[in-house]
């Protein structure tokens, strides 16, 4: 299994730093890309990098995290959540941890408790992230449904409000935002590079990063050439 790419979200210096280096142990396993210090810049960085694994500091320099995650969870699909806090009530916890967390470590951080958080989320990664066998899906279409089998959709992508999924045969609208396509198609091997194009990976044939290009293939030869930002290919490098 892939790293689990790791954001740290922590207002105090020190707190910070000292997960950042707890966390040095577990590189076999994870992968820190960023670590943050107020909302606005964890907002971004989760964003831009889309973590696997977010380890989120409840109270962010007054403001709340769960509010946080209230707003990421409208434009991409949350990661793994280890709130940290120094909060002890636990109706507040418990309803964090409803919203997407695996787990709460109190500060300060105990070092035996934070291996078993990094095991759960590993566990929990590699149960999720087996693809699940094709499938035949329905969507509701403007005059009716769509019944698609998942391994005929090479990408689908943002229409307004509302996606298009497309095959090496046609395009077709359906009555679901891109969000909701992508939580819809994630368990079967599919990934979003950016904010309107959700890839299915098991066709990624070649990707040319200086063009942008990513070329799907199917396993009777069929090729559709795909145009993505420049972080969207970024981010296909970085999964495939």
């Amino acid at each position: 299994m892939k790293k689990l790419k790791t954001i740290v979200v922590e207002d105090e210096r020190l707190p910070r730093l000292s997960l950042l280096a707890k966390l040095e142990d577990y590189r076999h396993a994870i992968e820190v890309v960023d670590s943050c210090d107020n909302y606005d810049d964890a907002r971004k960085s989760i964003l831009k990098n889309r973590p696997d694994l977010l380890f989120l500091d409840i109270q962010l320099c007054g403001r709340d995290s769960i509010q946080l995650l209230e707003e990421i969870k409208q434009i991409i699909t949350l990661p793994y959540v280890i709130f940290t806090t120094a909060y002890t009530d636990r109706d507040y916890l418990m309803s964090a941890i409803k919203l997407s967390a695996i787990d709460y470590l109190l500060k300060p951080i105990d070092k035996e408790l934070l291996e078993l958080a990094i095991a759960k989320v590993v566990d929990r990664a590699m149960t999720e992230k087996q693809p699940l066998k094709p499938a035949n899906l329905v969507f509701k279409t403007v005059n009716g449904k769509l019944i698609i089998s998942s391994n005929s959709i090479a990408y689908a992508k943002a229409d307004g409000n509302y996606a298009k999924i497309v095959t090496f045969e046609d395009e077709n609208l359906v009555l679901e935002s891109l969000l909701s396509l992508e939580r819809r198609l994630s368990q079967y091997n599919f990934f979003r590079v950016d904010r309107s194009t959700v890839v299915n990976l098991s066709m990624v044939y070649r990707l040319d990063q200086r063009l942008q290009i990513c070329t799907l293939k199917t396993e009777n030869g069929n090729i559709i050439k795909l145009k993505l930002t420049k972080h969207g290919i970024e981010q296909l490098m970085e999964k495939v």
